[in-house]
């Protein structure tokens, strides 16, 4: 077993998550790859491994099974080659929230919020006990944007984005960097599984180019990277507006306006 540092991810057998392995092999770190597809897992190791010589471990699981879930969160814990998680894994389905099958969206809660948490409090005490290393949520453009009507899906990535800039706040002072990425349209998979022909869109970012964008962000150790967004003072107008309301609204009373007339 090799005692270079380790990135684990998840969904990693395709897409965005194979991407990050690809890149991160290229740097130099050994791998954890974790997805539900075990030949395709294997294949993105044996190309990783004959391409650039570093270890890579594969382990399948699919993170809304309690079992599987519960051995990626043990691997994280005790792994200590491991310094840094990429919570990549993630989906959606096709419809509206009054067309979706309830027991699908509660496994689409479960995947994009639930396992994000788990696997980040796995790994996040021995992080902060170290003084080290890093914890990427892909989050997503849509969990800013209720317009684009993707309640559960947004709602979702509303929830990565928050629990990372709160992660940050917390970790940050005690060594440990958290990273939200926010794509918008990206050629992945997820867009067959949402109902959607990708290549009837426009506007679709290719996977690479999402990456290393997102690697640009990590290195610059931005708390959030949103890499289709050219000014970078929209999202500081958007959080220094969210800083004004704060003050505000630690009333002790209700606001004049909400008084019943006399």
């Amino acid at each position: 077993m090799s005692n270079k540092s380790a990135v684990l991810i998840t969904g990693a057998s395709t897409g965005i998550g194979a991407t990050y392995a690809d890149r991160f092999a290229r740097r130099g770190h050994d791998l954890v790859l974790v997805a539900r597809n075990e030949k395709r897992l294997d294949e993105v190791a044996t190309r990783l491994r004959t391409e650039t010589g570093v270890t890579v471990d594969i382990l399948r699981a699919g993170l809304t099974e309690p079992v599987d879930l519960a051995a990626v969160e043990a691997r994280l814990r005790e792994d200590r080659r491991i310094d840094i998680l990429i919570n990549n894994a993630g989906g959606n389905i096709p419809g509206s929230f009054v067309e979706q099958n309830i027991d699908d969206v509660d496994r689409l809660v479960a995947l994009n919020t639930t396992a994000v948490v788990r696997l980040a409090s796995a790994v996040a005490p021995r992080f902060a006990g170290a003084g080290k290393g890093a914890i990427v949520n892909i989050s997503s453009v849509v969990g800013l944007a209720p317009e684009l009507g993707m309640s559960v899906y947004g709602a979702t990535k509303a929830f990565v984005t928050f629990l990372s800039q709160g992660l940050a706040l917390e970790l940050g002072p005690k060594g440990v960097y958290v990273q939200a990425v926010l794509p918008a349209a990206t050629r992945t998979e997820i867009w067959g599984h949402s109902g959607v022909d990708v290549n009837s869109l426009t506007g679709v970012m290719e996977v690479g180019e999402l990456v290393d964008a997102a690697l640009v962000g990590f290195d610059r150790r931005e708390p959030v990277t949103i890499p289709p967004l050219p000014d970078a003072g929209q999202w500081e107008t958007y959080q220094a507006a969210r800083h004004a309301l704060l003050p505000s609204v630690q009333q002790e009373h209700a606001a004049e306006r909400y008084r019943s007339a006399a």
